[in-house]
């Protein structure tokens, strides 16, 4: 796990690692280095005798959150942090890395080994957060570069888009406990739903431009008022990396500039354009719950054939025809629901400062399902609940639609 990260910034300079292109990102060195603070600070300072911190500044310039182990850089400034240098980053790694291997050598201590799987699920996470922020960083340069090499993908046309139905009534949703999960996903609880239908495939580039295309985007009846305002403040026409060149329409990857697949999912889009696509389309967006409730019907092998991080593409691609079964589930885009990120009946966050992992951002929040195309191998679950705040659009987040039965 921790070398995956490091490969994952191999192919970056060290000019790349520094930059931060706006405050909700960081640079690709500081997800290191953090990564690499949270095992420090949350397991090594606290039972391994006799360890000694790498640099004790650490603990401020890395600290991303954690009010309860002390005060933080500002997250809009990460990018001013050109000391320390990259290879200094590095050798904390490597400092961090044999420490824990000491630590998990030594005498067995059963309340270590849940924070150390937390702490290898956090820096999943933040592989998948390193590529989101490098892609918009690279996007901001007018050299359009590229992170990686285009994959070769075969070119199809969009699968139909079909209703699958699935069944209301009492259902059970939340982890059931057996192996990891973040605590935002329990406790398991009952909730009560009608029956409804989901689409078979996530929206598609070409859908998309219909909407857009039928002035969507200049049509306040489809959109939330916070939505059409941030839409007119911020200038929206599309989704964040389409750029239009003489009628045509291209999408910047993390293989650089190429042309828009019709057929391959609309990405980076907020939670207001997918409501308002939805609205535009007369039906609107599942609930978490009811996303959850059908993707229980998918094989217990979930990721086989998903389009994750392992499968090398670094891009949604378009859905094969499943009949009446749905697809692109897992991997390819996060997708929205209509739920705001709150508690689940009976949650009670962990004592102490790594209780404030989840639980302090159960605001004003949306929550999204599924999982993405960056998205490690082994770091998803049909009941994993990511969460966005309704106006950001730099993660790999789409569209699944749903309508009443």
């Amino acid at each position: 796990m921790r070398r995956r990260s490091e490969a994952l910034a191999a192919p970056l300079s060290a000019e790349d690692q520094q930059v931060q292109s706006m405050p909700d990102a960081s640079p690709a060195k500081w997800h290191l280095a953090h990564t690499t603070w949270f095992f420090e600070t949350f397991l090594l300072k606290e039972r391994l005798r006799g360890y000694r911190p790498f640099d004790a500044d650490f603990a401020f310039l890395f600290n991303s959150y954690y009010e309860g182990v002390g005060p933080r850089h500002a997250r809009p400034q990460r990018g001013l942090l050109t000391r320390p240098p990259l290879r200094e980053v590095m050798d904390y790694r490597r400092h961090v890395d044999a420490a824990m291997g000491r630590l998990i050598a030594g005498p067995p201590d059963d309340t270590a080994a849940p924070l150390i799987a937390l702490g290898l699920n956090h820096e999943q996470q933040h592989q998948e957060l390193l590529l989101m922020d490098i892609k918009h960083a690279f996007s901001c340069n007018p050299l359009h570069p590229a992170y990686a090499p285009a994959a070769a993908a075969a070119l199809r046309q969009a699968a139909p888009l079909r209703w699958v139905g699935v069944d209301g009534g009492v259902r059970g949703i939340g982890h059931d406990g057996g192996g990891f999960a973040f605590d935002n996903e329990a406790p398991r609880h009952e909730v009560m739903l009608r029956d409804f239908r989901i689409a078979s495939r996530l929206v598609t580039n070409g859908e998309y431009l219909g909407f857009m295309r039928d002035g969507g985007y200049a049509r306040p009846e489809f959109w939330f008022m916070d939505g059409i305002e941030t839409v007119r403040r911020e200038g929206w026409r599309a989704p964040l990396y389409w750029r239009e060149r003489d009628g045509a329409w291209l999408e910047f990857t993390l293989s650089g500039l190429r042309p828009l697949d019709p057929a391959a999912p609309a990405g980076h889009v907020s939670y207001y354009e997918a409501a308002a696509y939805a609205a535009w389309a007369g039906k609107r967006l599942a609930t978490e719950a009811e996303w959850e409730c059908a993707a229980a019907a998918l094989p217990r092998d979930i990721e086989r054939g998903a389009n994750l991080l392992g499968s090398g593409k670094l891009h949604p691609a378009s859905a094969e025809d499943g009949g009446r079964q749905a697809r692109q589930m897992i991997g390819d885009l996060w997708e929205w629901t209509q739920s705001a990120y709150s508690t689940y009946p009976g949650f009670r966050p962990a004592a102490g400062a790594i209780g404030e992992y989840n639980g302090k951002f159960m605001a004003n929040q949306m929550v999204l399902r599924g999982g993405s195309c960056v998205t490690p191998p082994g770091h998803i679950r049909i009941t994993y609940r990511n969460f966005f705040y309704p106006h950001q659009r730099w993660m790999f987040a789409g569209i699944r639609l749903a309508e009443d039965a």
